[in-house]
């Protein structure tokens, strides 16, 4: 087994009057030659927007984009004439395919907290297209998105999985890794035992070369499970 840890303060990013962000992958300013993603996981950004304030509309093409929204509620505008809010407990996805231009923005008066993932598709040049959906963030094992689907998950255009985990103090789940598939667990919060590796708030650890990996509750504890071809 291979575990590479990502520790939470090892994260790259800034601190800006509208926007705290952290990266767990080399993103914008911030380069890691050792941290360019996890086989098709290319960005995991951790975000917390001001009020009245977002992102611009700006250009992406060929990533399956995806926002798990915390607190606070994003306002989507989009060039193929999406115009939706994404409160917490949803998640959205934007398949970028062949070219869109999109913005995001906080138009309440509280702080908004997202993640946000990129994923790189199983192929180029797909017609763009949106969707979003609310989840309920108790149980202990959500698929939110996945290749095909299935369960009531949103899909995306590559072979992967984002599900959410909540397990109390002493509960354990245990994940099955298909061949050629890595696994990585980023904790939200709580305090987790991948195998024998403590993890704790926004740690997070890539699991390879394994057919399945042990997740233990130290504490109450919510988390990020993402498997994608390596």
């Amino acid at each position: 087994m291979a575990i590479t840890v990502h520790r939470a303060d090892t994260r790259g990013g800034g601190d800006f009057d509208w926007l705290t962000t952290r990266h767990s992958f080399s993103f914008a300013s911030w380069h890691d030659p050792k941290r360019m993603g996890f086989g098709a996981l290319r960005v995991l950004n951790d975000d917390v927007v001001a009020p009245h304030t977002g992102f611009d509309m700006h250009a992406h093409a060929d990533f399956e984009i995806i926002t798990i929204v915390e607190e606070g509620v994003v306002t989507h505008e989009d060039s193929m004439g999406t115009k939706a809010q994404v409160g917490a407990g949803e998640a959205q996805v934007m398949s970028a395919g062949t070219g869109v231009v999109h913005g995001e923005f906080n138009r309440g008066d509280v702080h908004l907290k997202l993640f946000q993932l990129w994923i790189a598709p199983r192929e180029k040049g797909v017609l763009p297209r949106y969707d979003q959906k609310s989840f309920d963030s108790d149980t202990t094992h959500t698929l939110l998105v996945t290749g095909d689907g299935r369960d009531g998950s949103l899909m995306i255009h590559q072979d992967a999985e984002i599900a959410r985990g909540n397990l109390a103090p002493g509960m354990s789940l245990i994940h099955e890794i298909p061949s050629g598939m890595g696994v990585y667990v980023f904790v939200i919060e709580g305090s987790l035992l991948v195998e024998d590796v403590p993890l704790s708030r926004r740690d997070a650890a890539m699991i390879e070369g394994v057919r399945d990996v042990t997740i233990h509750a130290q504490a109450q504890s919510s988390f990020l499970l993402i498997q994608v071809p390596l």
